[in-house]
């Protein structure tokens, strides 16, 4: 029993892992996750690059597919699908036991398809029809665009990870697109029961841009993350438990849980587990990047710290306001550093596998 089990044990709370790579489908090391308490995984492009560029492990598999005709991005495509499947079946006994609740791995689709609504659409369709797994989500950034994707892939009976939401205006477009998905699927006689979502709040990088914007010494850096992501959760709260949202769950459709992402702490003058302790409520996930997951197992605190407390947190946000941050103007730019990032990663990664293929054609 670890900090991680009595997290769920005592608040249910699920503690996800934000990292995966080869290691841990071939040698043991998402079992030994597991063992620890850790119920889901979560991958972005960023995450699989550092992967795929930093180690050997993929080497062997690389050489095989190139060497057989495909294309670098097909290539990359069947390493990551590879790394997927693995995770996909180590966790599908918690899936089974947890009544579909947790044992999910998440899968992003291309960063380059954000700002493209109907290539994601059939990119997130493709995935889900070539790896096939109950406990798959795909991954589709809240960008305006990818609003109808999520909304469609929910409808058409897909389990979905929405991701990148950095304000609380975009997360209720993403609930909306969640019931709305949840109510055209039910009018098809669809299923809801076998859909699962996660809404992905990143949280630290808030408090990163905003803090650069007030004065150093205000009483008010490194609050925001905090105080909005309480908010989106009275949102979640309020919205899946209304009578429109009770009518879906009496046939048995699931609320679409908040996910707290970017919850390692950017600022050193910061407590480590300030967005972990910090977020704790029902019904939530943490995704926790490794050294952030065993920082909490070393000394974390799995109590319930989401307890109304709202009046706060709103002033918390108009007092902001007051010192002249835009929050509309953070959010935004918060979206388009965090497509950027992945986009450079996943183009920097197909670079260095150009060259790494053209080395092996050149030597066969």
């Amino acid at each position: 029993m670890t900090a991680l089990h009595e997290l769920y044990e005592q608040t249910r709370q699920s503690p996800w892992v934000d990292d995966l790579k080869r290691s841990y489908v071939d040698r043991g090391g998402l079992d030994d996750l597991i063992v620890k308490g850790i119920r889901g995984v979560t991958s972005n492009p960023t995450i699989m690059a550092n992967a795929i560029a930093s180690t050997t492990d993929y080497d062997d598999q690389f050489r095989e597919l190139v060497l057989g005709g495909s294309t670098v991005e097909e290539a990359y495509w069947e390493l990551v699908i590879y790394d997927i499947l693995g995770a996909l079946e180590q966790l599908r006994p918690l899936y089974d036991s947890s009544n579909a609740e947790d044992g999910y791995v998440s899968l992003e689709v291309a960063p380059s398809l954000a700002r493209d609504t109907q290539a994601t659409i059939a990119s997130a369709r493709l995935l889900h029809k070539r790896i096939a797994r109950p406990n798959l989500m795909v991954k589709i950034p809240a960008t305006k665009e990818g609003i109808s994707a999520i909304e469609e892939m929910i409808a058409e009976g897909h389990s979905i990870n929405v991701t990148l939401i950095f304000s609380l205006g975009r997360y209720a477009e993403v609930v909306e697109a969640y019931i709305r998905g949840i109510e055209r699927l039910v009018d098809r006689g669809g299923d809801p029961g076998k859909v699962a979502s996660v809404a992905s709040f990143f949280v630290s990088r808030v408090d990163t841009e905003i803090d650069r914007r007030i004065r150093s010494d205000s009483k008010l850096a490194g609050q925001a993350a905090l105080a909005q992501a309480r908010l989106a959760y009275r949102y979640f709260e309020n919205s899946f438990s209304s009578a429109r949202f009770r009518s879906l769950a009496e046939i048995g459709a699931r609320p679409q849980r908040p996910l707290w992402a970017s919850t390692s702490t950017k600022n050193p003058a910061y407590p480590d587990l300030l967005y972990v302790e910090g977020l704790i409520a029902p019904q939530t996930v943490n995704t926790l990047p490794i050294a952030t997951m065993n920082a909490f197992i070393d000394h974390g605190i799995p109590r319930r710290s989401i307890i109304d407390g709202y009046a706060a947190d709103e002033e918390t946000l108009e007092s902001l306001r007051s010192e002249g941050v835009d929050f509309k103007e953070v959010t935004d730019l918060l979206e388009e550093q965090g497509l950027s990032s992945f986009s450079s990663s996943f183009g920097d990664l197909l670079v260095k596998m150009e060259v790494k293929a053209a080395q092996l054609r050149g030597r066969s």
